[in-house]
């Protein structure tokens, strides 16, 4: 199985993205849990709600193990940059699990933030997008994960020919 995990800053295309090309590809989805648990929630989320969401996360996953490919809309990665932004650290066992998933089939994509951010109530870095986005860049390398930047305009077809290059090998 090859893993695709769509990533980046807030509001820089990852959901529409990932819908896309799991159409495109006649593909499983792994949607982002994240905005599912936070709009259940009464109050404000917390550092252990993060360790919810990845566990959650990673069950999706696991249920399409014996899929061809699978896109994800985001992963631990993401989590373990947002807990360490909001709360200064990151859970072990989300650390963990990024640590142990190294050797798995997968590929990144970084979207780059610049198209236009819009309003959403779960969204909080409108004006840190290009910070963010260097952080991103950063832990993919940090952890060697194979990875492309997609910007600008027709992500998708850009997307869709990347990764066509990169299953044929």
């Amino acid at each position: 199985m090859i893993k695709i995990i769509i990533t980046g800053p807030e509001c820089s295309g990852k959901t529409s993205l990932t819908k896309s090309l799991a159409t495109f590809f006649k593909a499983s989805m792994v949607e982002e849990y994240a905005r599912e648990y936070i709009s259940k929630l009464d109050r404000k989320y917390i550092k252990k709600d993060l360790l919810e969401i990845a566990k959650i996360q990673l069950k999706s996953e696991k249920k399409l193990k014996n899929k061809k490919i699978i896109f994800c809309d985001t992963d631990l990665l993401t989590i373990k940059i947002w807990s360490k932004l909001k709360f200064g650290e990151c859970d072990q066992e989300i650390l963990q699990n990024i640590e142990s998933r190294k050797s798995e089939n997968h590929l990144y994509i970084l979207c780059k933030p610049d198209i236009d951010w819009v309003f959403d109530p779960q969204r909080e870095n409108q004006f840190d997008r290009d910070n963010l986005f260097v952080i991103y860049k950063k832990q993919l390398e940090e952890y060697g994960f194979n990875y492309f930047v997609i910007e600008k305009n027709d992500r998708l077809n850009k997307s869709i020919k990347k990764i066509n290059n990169i299953l044929k090998i």
